[in-house]
């Protein structure tokens, strides 16, 4: 019995392997299409590939978790593709130009396809060259488009960490406090909480030491730094799938960080302290500890959720 158990069980690892290489292959391809097409883009409408890039993934970063992934997640309403009055069964250029609709021909293929990677991108360039070519029409051909801030703010981040690594295969994360130094944490959030009024804990409570590192956990860029009444000195980074990423109680800053910096994981922030609950300076009134929470954006609000399941992930992910 045992000389057939042991086959059959390297079996499965060995088709375990294969799964995994095979998907991590797939993933790689859809990374290296879409960076082709962003390129390509660039080339047709002289504006910058990383813009594509992040309003791509600001969109997809919207979508139901459960909807299969698509290779361009841009959505531009039927109405402003087809033009009013055109019920969008025709996609020749001609008809959907005589309703004054946006879809363009990215393809060189006569139609504007809605469906079309290369159509969908070379209509959105078209969409922001209306606003006019530089950095600031881009940033108000998106608020046209969107009629949202926070939307505009997460896309030009995203843009500028797209840029400065010129890639958008970003998936590396870290743990926020450094793991060779003593720390413990448990998920409180949801817990109650008093200062200021009753309210739910909006994040994990990392104990460590004063002065322990902490550290970005993500690719993103630091969107608000300085004194909170709550938290104390605290840092906010926004990444780049429409998270932001809140660290507080914090004893101070590193010197090398400022507002509008793009951070990759690792980088360190500042350090563990007890600040909060009263004005610029208190500190004390709890055991020093990091505050970290964690709020998505789904294009129309946002709202927090628990960060815990993330931390053990990336906690691992640290120490392996």
């Amino acid at each position: 019995m045992k000389k057939r158990i042991i086959p059959i069980v390297y079996l499965l690892m060995f088709v375990i392997s294969i799964s995994t290489v095979t998907a991590e292959e797939d993933k790689n391809t859809i990374y290296e299409e879409r960076m082709s097409l962003f390129k390509k883009t660039e080339a047709l409408t002289q504006i910058p590939w990383y813009y594509f890039a992040a309003i791509d993934n600001f969109e997809r970063n919207t979508l139901d978790s459960n909807e299969p992934e698509k290779v361009v997640s841009i959505d531009i309403d039927n109405e402003l593709w087809y033009g009013i009055g055109n019920p969008g069964e025709n996609q020749s250029i001609g008809i959907i130009e005589m309703h004054d609709g946006k879809g363009k021909d990215g393809n060189g293929d006569g139609i504007a396809d809605p469906n079309n990677p290369e159509d969908i991108l070379y209509t959105m360039g078209n969409i922001l060259l209306e606003s006019g070519p530089t950095e600031d029409d881009i940033k108000i051909g998106l608020w046209n488009f969107y009629q949202r801030d926070l939307t505009v703010q997460t896309i030009k981040n995203t843009a500028k960490v797209f840029q400065k690594f010129q890639d958008i295969n970003l998936t590396n994360r870290d743990f926020p406090v450094a793991t060779n130094y003593n720390y413990s944490y448990r998920s409180t959030w949801g817990d109650r909480r008093g200062f200021g009024g009753l309210r739910i804990h909006e994040g994990t409570d990392i104990f460590a030491d004063y002065g322990t590192p902490v550290k970005s956990t993500t690719y993103g860029v630091v969107e608000m730094m300085g004194w909170n009444l709550y938290g104390g000195w605290r840092i906010g980074i926004r990444d780049i799938y429409n998270i932001y990423h809140y660290y507080a109680h914090m004893s101070g800053f590193n010197d090398n960080v400022k507002i509008g910096q793009v951070v990759q994981p690792g980088d360190v922030l500042g350090s563990v302290g007890s600040t909060g609950y009263g004005p610029p300076g208190t500190s004390g009134k709890f055991p020093p500890h990091l505050h970290y929470g964690m709020y998505k954006d789904n294009g129309v609000n946002e709202f927090s959720f628990d960060p815990y399941p993330f931390l053990r992930k990336w906690e691992r992910m640290a120490k392996d």
